[in-house]
């Protein structure tokens, strides 16, 4: 397969625009990706169109959960957690590596709420709809041997159960990557501007490449909209709208709050759950839910109220650690598509996380869902777009991820084997082969490997450093201000496999420490 770079999209573009598409699927984060993907699979001729990065938006800054959703079984959506538990253990075991089990532990206090037994009862029934007991208690003895720290006044125990954790862009790579290996074809960079229409029917679409400014009108049989909080942009006006809701994280450094589990509780201002959970060698504090009031085009940032609330949880459950600003190494704010009756007064946090799909003639819309559910979320839209396309769809069972004999990697470790294997699938080969030309450094004490590097320039369509830097890998998240310190390396490293100019370079560098600096750092106090 040719390389799939920017120099093959300034080639292939002209060409694909050309073609007469079954399916053009906009968005490319998660759902988009995971439509693709079965769409390919199924032989149709199908592209996604991605106005900015491969899961540029709520699919790089989510929480990072592969998760049932234990909120969803107290608010009584127990089929949305029925499906996202089975969901998860198939991903579980499909990608090792990638999509990682993970203990969490929800300490239980005096007169707090839940209480042991009530949440012994919440995960019996969450146990049940995934077909196996996966929770234990501990009394307040034992839970000092698995989680040294916490706060203990008042403290009965600790109840221990399992979800999982994975990283979400990556996620979103490997989904894709299965989807071009069946056919299927991905461009970023392409903004659709409107719906193209005939006698009241969507046939097609307008896409401006932000590259270079040129149009082009696609033509296809039906059209399915995966974007997220951008939902409401393009369709006709209809029943229900997307609120956006912003939830925001902290990332500290692994050894200033060393946790082995997540811990899961809730925040003594409001009583919403909150986490810390270990991340890439590092630590997360997340998450808030408020209604996000920027523009969708820019980049959501944390607010200094939200550093405040999250800091203060990790003060409320880890008294001793003394986290502070200072201590914090990077952050994220993703934008979460709710769909919405537009009740009056509705907290963001009471609202459902039930998804929707809006349809007209040529054209299905998938309003809110979640990252676990993503092949089901396909499906449901594949068979909504079938009609329109001459199709039909059956659900096979099919696994999203195709298991293949892995090559040869007696050099590394074992973990490190899982991990390359998890986050590159069939393209592992080609991670090999640089690993063997460059060698099996880390970067900078981190996991990430500087072969991994040099494949994301080659091979995994980078238009910009910060797709490279934030998304293909999460050094501008785990390096002290985005890898400034790292850059040059970087820059020896990429910029000739990007093919950009010295003043390209320069011009790329500024952009992504000042993108940096916005929204991915502590702001202004």
């Amino acid at each position: 397969m040719e390389a799939w770079n920017a120099a093959w999209r300034e080639r292939a573009l002209p060409e694909l625009a050309a073609r007469d598409w079954d399916l053009l699927v906009i968005g490319g984060g998660i759902c988009g990706a995971g439509i693709l993907r079965e769409a390919a699979r199924r032989g149709w001729r199908c592209l996604l169109l991605e106005q900015r990065d491969f899961a540029w938006g709520t699919s790089s800054r989510s929480s990072k959960m592969v998760h049932g959703g234990l909120r969803y079984v107290a608010k009584g959506q127990l089929a949305l957690t029925r499906d996202s538990v089975r969901e998860r253990q198939r991903l579980l075991s499909e990608a090792p590596g990638l999509v990682q089990p993970l203990s969490f532990v929800m300490p239980h206090y005096r007169g707090g709420f839940p209480g042991p037994r009530v949440f012994g009862c919440l995960l019996s029934l969450y146990d049940a709809l995934a077909g196996k007991r996966n929770h234990l208690f501990y009394p307040l003895q034992q839970l000092r041997y698995l989680a040294p720290g916490l706060r203990e006044d008042g403290l009965l125990g600790g109840t221990r159960f399992f979800d999982a954790v994975t990283d979400d862009a990556r996620l979103v790579q490997r989904v894709l990557a299965e989807a071009r290996s069946d056919g299927g074809e991905a461009l970023n960079g392409m903004r659709v501007v409107e719906l193209l229409r005939e006698a009241d029917q969507v046939v097609g679409v307008l896409a401006e490449d932000t590259q270079t400014g040129a149009r082009y009108p696609l033509r296809s049989r039906a059209v399915a909209q995966a974007t997220g909080a951008w939902a409401d942009r393009l369709r006709t006006p209809g029943n229900g709208r997307i609120r956006p809701l912003r939830g925001s994280h902290l990332l500290l450094p692994g050894w200033r709050l060393p946790v082995a589990h997540a811990f899961s509780f809730m925040h003594a201002e409001d009583g919403r759950p909150v986490f810390v959970f270990p991340w890439e060698g590092a630590t997360v504090i997340g998450t808030t839910d408020l209604d996000h009031d920027g523009a969708l085009d820019d980049e959501a940032a944390i607010s200094n109220a939200e550093v405040d609330y999250l800091l203060a949880a990790c003060a409320q459950q880890f008294p001793q650690a003394l986290i502070g600003r200072a201590d914090v190494l990077a952050t994220w704010a993703g934008v979460r598509p709710v769909v919405s009756d537009g009740a009056v007064g509705l907290k963001p946090s009471d609202e459902k996380r039930e998804h929707a799909l809006w349809g007209e003639p040529g054209c299905v819309t998938l309003a809110g869902g979640k990252l676990t559910t993503f092949r089901l979320l396909a499906l449901e839209v594949l068979r909504a777009c079938a009609g329109f396309v001459g199709k039909t769809v059956d659900d096979r069972g099919c696994a999203v991820f195709r298991a293949e004999a892995l090559p040869s990697m007696a050099s590394l470790s074992p973990a490190q084997q899982r991990r390359l294997a998890g986050r590159h699938g069939r393209q592992l080969g080609e991670v090999l082969r640089r690993i063997e030309a460059l060698g099996e450094a880390c970067v900078a004490g981190t996991d990430t490997l500087w072969a991994e590097l040099a494949w994301a320039a080659d091979g995994e369509l980078v238009l910009h450093l910060d797709d490279l830097l934030l998304r293909r890998t999460r050094l501008g998240l785990l390096l002290a201000e985005g890898g400034r310190a790292e850059l040059p390396r970087i820059r020896a490293l990429c910029q000739p496999r990007l093919g950009w100019s010295d003043e390209r370079w320069l011009q790329e560098q500024a952009n992504y420490l000042a993108l940096w600096q916005r929204c991915y750092s502590l702001p202004p106090a």
